[in-house]
């Protein structure tokens, strides 16, 4: 009686969905490029539907824009498959090249006769280079939180001197949001503020610094809108809108109103794809800014619902990798890269259905867009990256091999350790078994410990038996059976006997708080 084992206690759904998710290896990685790929997709439908109209009268033909937005998707692609190639050691060395090249060219934009869309837009923020545009600020949004991961990981907030990393990260922030508001880009400038407060909470900044800092940015936010011109109006027609006053159609709110009137218009289901009313010059920029009301006007609501459950997957994953990351450099990364993107696609569908001022940001990866695209799904190939090295993925590729994706595309074995090989007399060492692949150490480290043809197995096995000791949950194999047995119920081995094991087990035993069994049968208590 006294060694029967107990009943496991009933588990809520919550706590078994979280048990399931955690019991996959590689989901991050394989739910993230289902839901970049789908988001991409739905883009350039929806780019193709919505601006059938302007590229007719613009008489440069009926699918001049869905072709140009289909080929700047292509080379978003070509960036997100070099992304994911890259090892995260070269990712941190090429950071500070690429902060400085994001501040050269919010520099350049500003310069009367570089940058462009003052007159069109109300804010200059384009460089046109030939048939091509570049928005600085893209780049910056995504190069401040690549910096922040780089400059912050690993460091412990103490002060607010001009040595701590956390005020100099803070100094060039500051710096680059002001460029970009120079710029008259508020809701760029948003989404970058968002970065910001997001690498400094991940990285442990204590609330109040980031209370401080996210009250500077709704002073200055709500200053700009107040001060009067057409941001002064869009504020206006924000609260009339709350009000239900929709008396000014025809003047300053006739963009938010005509808005209103095709995600309506599109009810449960929609009015089909390519049906879209709205789009024949009733709503202005229905493929950039306002291209949600398309979507709900022609998917309709549930269409709608669909691309809001993308995105909210896409944080949900995106933050889920980061607390699995190998490394608080892939975890920062991940975090704001997460941020960035979630965030902007919220401030654009927020001012379309009209619960946030009309910010003009567009929707990531579905409004059309050039540059913009190619570094906004570049940046999800970063994100896709840190879920390849999350240490349960390596395990589960030393063992199963490389998933089919990476194998048709050639995407090599992620690096089993992060980080670059340090100087010194052990430098160039670690270059070469970095260079190793993870079979040829495996087969190493087989042949040094004598455990034959387990040693891989064992990898993944001892892996999970170290979480579930952590987590207090029953020990068992990876496919489920009892821990230390292979499929076949052959005992495990690793070339240890004696004293060794014993040692071993003590010390386990010391860190967990209780007893750790990795390659044997329990013993049973006499």
């Amino acid at each position: 009686m006294g060694n029967a084992p107990r009943p496991k206690a009933k588990q809520g759904w919550i706590a078994g969905i979280k048990e399931y998710l955690d019991s996959r290896a590689g989901l991050d990685y394989l739910m993230l490029r289902i839901i970049i790929f789908l988001l991409i997709g739905i883009g350039v439908i929806m780019v193709f539907s919505s601006s059938m109209a302007t590229s007719y009268v613009q008489s440069t033909g009926v699918w001049a824009d869905a072709i140009r937005q289909t080929l700047m998707v292509c080379l978003g692609l070509f960036m997100f498959w070099l992304a994911l190639r890259l090892r995260p050691s070269l990712v941190r060395k090429l950071v500070p090249w690429v902060l400085l090249l994001s501040f050269v060219l919010l520099i350049a934009v500003l310069i009367p006769g570089i940058g462009t869309g003052r007159e069109e837009v109300g804010s200059q923020s384009w460089i046109i280079i030939g048939p091509a545009s570049i928005q600085p600020s893209e780049l910056a949004r995504v190069a401040i939180g690549l910096y922040g991961a780089t400059a912050l990981a690993d460091k412990v907030h103490k002060g607010f001197g001009l040595k701590d990393p956390f005020t100099m990260y803070s100094l060039i922030a500051a710096a680059m949001m002001g460029l970009i508001m120079a710029q008259g880009d508020v809701g760029m400038a948003a989404s970058f503020a968002v970065v910001v407060i997001f690498t400094l909470f991940f990285a442990g900044v204590n609330w109040i610094a980031i209370a401080l800092i996210g009250a500077l940015g709704v002073v200055a936010t709500i200053a700009l809108f107040v001060g009067g011109g057409f941001r002064s109006h869009r504020f206006h027609t924000y609260f009339d809108a709350l009000r239900g006053n929709f008396l000014d159609t025809q003047g300053t709110g006739f963009q938010s109103y005509q808005g209103y009137l095709s995600l309506a218009d599109g009810g449960l289901t929609g009015v089909g794809i390519g049906q879209s009313r709205a789009k024949w010059f009733y709503l202005p920029e229905a493929k950039n800014d306002y291209i949600f009301a398309i979507v709900g006007e022609e998917l309709g609501l549930l269409g709608g619902a669909l691309v809001i459950l993308l995105f909210a997957l896409l944080g949900f994953f995106g933050i889920r990798t980061a607390l699995r990351a190998q490394s608080q450099f892939q975890a920062l990364m991940a975090a704001t890269l997460t941020a960035g993107v979630v965030g902007q696609a919220f401030f654009n569908i927020g001012y379309v259905v009209g619960l946030l001022p009309m910010t003009g940001v567009q929707l990531p990866m579905i409004s059309a867009g050039g540059t913009s695209a190619i570094i906004t799904i570049a940046s999800m190939g970063l994100l896709a990256n840190v879920a390849r090295h999350e240490p349960m993925q390596i395990s589960a590729m030393q063992n199963y091999g490389r998933p089919l994706f990476d194998r048709i595309f050639n995407i090599p074995e992620p690096d089993p350790i992060d980080g670059a090989a340090k100087p010194g007399r052990h430098g160039a060492a670690s270059r070469r078994a970095a260079s190793r692949t993870t079979a040829q150490l495996t087969a190493e480290r087989a042949s040094e410990t004598g455990a034959g043809r387990n040693t891989e197995r064992e990898v993944l096995q001892r892996s999970h038996n170290r979480r579930a000791a952590a987590d207090g949950t029953e020990q068992r194999g990876v496919d489920g059976r009892r821990a230390g047995y292979s499929r076949d119920n052959v005992r495990y081995t690793d070339g240890r006997r004696g004293d060794t094991r014993r040692a071993r087990d003590a010390e386990r035993e010391k860190r967990f708080g209780q007893a750790v069994t990795d390659n044997r049968r329990p013993r049973e208590k006499r």
